[in-house]
């Protein structure tokens, strides 16, 4: 029972997922052509960093999981440490969104 229950969180994880991105790339797609039958020029300014947040975010990830692991050499409770464990990991994340912004900001100059 305990498997089934594994398998339908999972499952439902996964097609949670999946219509995600099914809905964004839809919405875009249909801006897009939407933006081309008015003559809506759009500006490559927009797509030129196109992968830098999401580069920055993985970056931010990355350090967060880093610095995280120093919390399971602790000696903590069990929820203390999860909860020290995604917290830092939110925060880099976060920190590299920002960080991404800012680089953002000085490249479009």
């Amino acid at each position: 029972m305990k498997d089934l229950n594994e398998f339908l969180g999972f499952g439902i994880i996964v097609i949670a997922i999946i219509l995600i991105v099914f809905i964004i790339a839809r919405y875009t797609y249909l801006l897009k052509k939407m933006m081309i039958d008015k003559g809506v020029y759009l500006d490559q300014k927009t797509t030129k960093f196109k992968y830098l947040d999401v580069g920055c975010i993985v970056f931010g990830l990355g350090i967060g999981l880093f610095v995280s692991s120093i919390f399971t050499t602790m000696d903590l409770l069990e929820d203390t440490m999860d909860l020290l464990v995604w917290g830092t990991i939110l925060v880099f994340g976060a920190a590299g969104l920002i960080v991404a912004h800012f680089i953002r900001k000085r490249l479009e100059k």
